[in-house]
């Protein structure tokens, strides 16, 4: 994360987009929560406000448009937002508005911390993870290239590669291509701003996660690259386990470990590099090997739900997406639309509230912010668990209740 650029100030406005689906749900639940925290701390010398502003259904409803260039520009006015769930048409050719919020405001780096709250239900024999996640957010699958087999792009793009690369391609009436693109700069970015993070939060690990044995001009020059920032940029603050692998051949194991026990009682943070498909592997069977990890798109996008499956679901996983040099960050429930529950009162509102302490974070408020995370643990470890987490024999609450015992909890702390 950047240093926060909002922490003198005594009042924020927050734009506040509510969502569909469940979103005025989780949304209601979650101003309380701020409302309540913000007094609780700071009293009359800080306030906080909502901005409503709309995206999604609601938005097309209202204005024709999905993403209204008013919601963009009060987002880029005020740098920050936080969002609930939006619904995306299926078939209609309507991109993702999360996508597109993402691309507009250059939002390259989803942030998803991870961890176990008490009493929630997970499927692995130990909840240990303990984690944060950087995505990067604007290249790979989000800026990738498409054509459907047969197409007259897939078949003039096929014959093209075959002719002047003799890419030894299948049929070519029968194959559909993409075209993946990524970046020396977008590798660069979102490494860096993975390492800071690790830097300004006393994290012990940084972890490079690619799948560069087979991609060897996409994912592993952003291993490389990543690699190259580190030793460059943040040399006084990490070791290098490509360091470590060259040492080793040169001047054999015992000393490449003893340099690596020394970086280790410095409290340099070490920077390592997992293959993608071995680090799911070990995201289940030894989650503690891992600390703060960065990943390309498509593989940030399958290390965060499953990151989150491991501890109990989507509806405990805060997520931002922040572009740390214009200081401009969205934070979001991570989680979808759920329109079989919505009105009904029955929804998780925990990922909108986490994702609210994040941007609390991000704008310097951090005792808010704790006072939030210490009070909703209390509530898991109380059993006060909403439908989706409550297990067999235990009376779930409904999203307003849940919301009420937060708030009177802080309230009372």
């Amino acid at each position: 994360m950047i240093k926060p650029i909002f922490s003198d100030l005594n009042h924020i406005d927050l734009p506040f987009i509510t969502g569909d689906g469940i979103g005025p749900e989780i949304s209601m639940a979650t101003k309380k929560v701020l409302e309540a925290a913000v007094t609780k701390v700071h009293g009359d010398s800080k306030s906080l406000s909502f901005i409503d502003v709309v995206a999604g259904e609601a938005a097309f409803k209202a204005t024709g448009e999905w993403l209204p260039q008013s919601t963009l520009s009060i987002i880029k006015e005020k740098k920050i937002a936080l969002k609930g769930p939006l619904m995306t048409p299926v078939g209609n050719g309507q991109r993702s508005i999360n996508v597109q919020l993402r691309k507009e405001l250059d939002l390259y780096a989803c942030v998803r911390p991870v961890q176990h709250f008490p009493n929630v239900p997970y499927p692995v024999k130990r909840a240990l993870l303990d984690i944060v996640i950087f995505r990067e957010n604007t290249e790979d699958v989000y800026r990738g290239i498409e054509y459907e087999a047969g197409s007259k792009e897939a078949l003039k793009l096929i014959q093209f590669l075959k002719d002047e690369f003799g890419a030894d391609l299948p049929l070519i009436d029968s194959t559909s291509v993409g075209i993946k693109p990524i970046s020396k700069e977008g590798s660069q970015r979102i490494v860096r701003s993975a390492i800071q993070h690790a830097i300004d939060n006393n994290r012990k690990r940084v972890s490079l996660i690619h799948k560069g044995n087979i991609m060897k001009y996409t994912e592993g020059m952003f291993r490389s690259e990543g690699y190259d920032i580190a030793e460059t940029e943040f040399k006084d603050h990490i070791f290098s386990m490509r360091i470590y692998e060259a040492i080793k051949k040169d001047q054999g194991e015992s000393k490449a470990r003893s340099i690596l026990e020394q970086a280790e009682k410095d409290n340099k943070i070490i920077v390592n590099d997992v293959i993608a498909d071995a680090g799911l592997m070990h995201l289940t069977m030894n989650p503690t090997c891992f600390d703060v990890l960065v990943l390309t798109n498509l593989n940030g996008d399958y290390y965060s739900d499953a990151s989150a499956g491991i501890v109990g679901g989507l509806g405990v996983a805060p997520g931002a997406n922040i572009n740390p040099e214009s200081g401009c960050g969205v934070f979001e429930a991570t989680h979808g639309t759920a329109p079989d529950i919505a009105g009904k009162d029955l929804a998780n509102p925990t990922s909108l509230i986490l994702s609210a302490c994040m941007m609390l974070d991000f704008i310097g408020w951090k005792k808010v912010s704790q006072v939030i995370g210490y009070n909703l643990r209390q509530c898991f470890e109380e059993g006060i668990l909403t439908s989706d987490l409550a297990p067999k024999g235990v009376s779930p609450v409904a999203c307003s209740s849940f919301s009420s015992s937060l708030v009177k909890k802080i309230s009372y702390s």
